[in-house]
């Protein structure tokens, strides 16, 4: 691998933006001051990766839709009929996700680990904070594999013209509104989130952000301050929804079929989010050159990740090799889950840190970024921008 050292953004100024989260809990920076070099090609690689492996998703889930294999990847029954709702009808559109990849550089291929479909998060620091080192470093903001920004805007255009052409939008919008919604207590989600609102503006839609807790939800529809809107973000994780909020999910289901609101992103984006759906990939596309063989159960005289369908952040992962010992561990909330065992595939790799790239898909694959930490990554993962040279 090779990096280019650049002055880190100033702390102040990152407060300033509200970008918080910039020191960890050990006073290490949560940047990284090096910027990872990627090639022209290697950034067409990524990009073609993401477009091609979304079409393989939307054969996958249409699978388990189809012959009603829900219980495979974990997917709470309360929330099966909101994902068949929402796939049938092409007004929920799916407006971001977030592939994560092992490999990419250096003559390592591509793997994909996993597609954090619903509610991704590093979209403030891929978007705004790795174009910003780029201009203040005075390098050109151009060289980088970033157009999430207005990759989104288009798509949030979509969400009316349900078209890739957007140039219509004006025409057939109606005045609809945006309700971006976050739990209060997470600096990142909320700005995140009110990303996501100011984006939706540019776009050209009304738009507002509120904490979860303050909105109402009933049958009829969305309201804040007896505001009615019609669109509905939430940066709330949908399984969540449905194991902690039972009655708000009930109740989304009811909006949905009174056609009183649409939720960003659809239900339907909790069947790409499980990682069940990688045995299923693995069925469909059996060693397609951007998979992992995965399976419910561990895979014959082959190491091995042991992964909660729904885990996060690193949590209850085990590694087990291929005579069947578990040389790794880690704990968590999720030891309940349902679990997939996917084949273990080697990261790029630079002095013991492990590098992941995350390939931003609005539409088509838009934005490149990278989280560096250890064998496996978690909370305290770094984020590293990059460079295409």
């Amino acid at each position: 691998m090779k990096f280019l050292k650049v002055n880190p953004l100033e702390k102040s100024y990152l407060d300033k933006i509200g970008f918080s989260w910039h020191t960890d809990t050990d006073g290490s920076d949560y940047l990284d001051s090096n910027l990872v070099c990627v090639s022209e090609d290697e950034v067409k690689a990524y990009y073609e990766a993401a477009n091609e492996l979304y079409d393989m998703f939307v054969a996958a889930a249409q699978e388990v839709i189809d012959n009603n294999r829900f219980d495979e990847l974990g997917i709470p029954f309360n929330l099966v009929e909101a994902i068949k709702m929402s796939w049938e009808n092409e007004v929920h559109w799916h407006l971001y996700g977030r592939f994560d990849f092992a490999g990419g550089l250096d003559g390592q291929p591509i793997k994909l680990i996993e597609f954090n479909a619903d509610t991704p998060t590093s979209l403030f620091e891929s978007a705004i904070l790795q174009w910003a080192i780029l201009k203040q470093n005075n390098l050109d903001e151009s060289s980088q594999f970033n157009n999430i920004y207005e990759a989104l805007k288009d798509n949030f255009k979509r969400l009316v013209v349900l078209d890739e052409d957007i140039n219509d939008f004006e025409k057939y919008y109606e005045g609809w509104k945006i309700l971006f919604s976050s739990i209060a207590g997470s600096d990142e989600d909320m700005i995140t989130t009110k990303l996501l609102a100011y984006i939706a503006q540019e776009a050209g839609f009304e738009s507002e952000f509120s904490y979860i807790d303050e909105v109402e939800f009933s049958p009829e529809g969305i309201f804040k301050n007896d505001v009615n809107f019609e669109y509905f973000f939430k940066l709330i994780p949908w399984e969540s929804i449905a194991i902690e909020e039972g009655e708000l999910a009930m109740l989304l289901t009811q909006i949905m079929q009174n056609q009183k609101a649409i939720i960003l992103n659809p239900a339907y984006t909790l069947l790409f989010q499980s990682k069940g759906i990688m045995k299923i990939l693995w069925e469909l596309y059996p060693h397609h050159h951007l998979l992992l063989e995965t399976d419910d159960k561990p895979l014959i005289e082959k190491k091995c990740v042991k992964k909660p369908v729904f885990g996060r952040e690193g949590a209850n992962i085990s590694i087990i090799e291929s005579n069947g010992d578990v040389s790794f561990q880690t704990d968590g909330d999720y030891k309940n889950n349902r679990f997939v065992y996917q084949e273990f595939t080697n990261f790029n790799q630079n002095d013991n840190m492990y590098y992941q790239a995350g390939v931003f898909f609005a539409y088509e694959g838009c934005g490149l970024g990278f989280r560096k930490g250890g064998l496996v990554l978690d909370n305290y993962s770094k984020f590293v921008g990059h460079i295409v040279k």
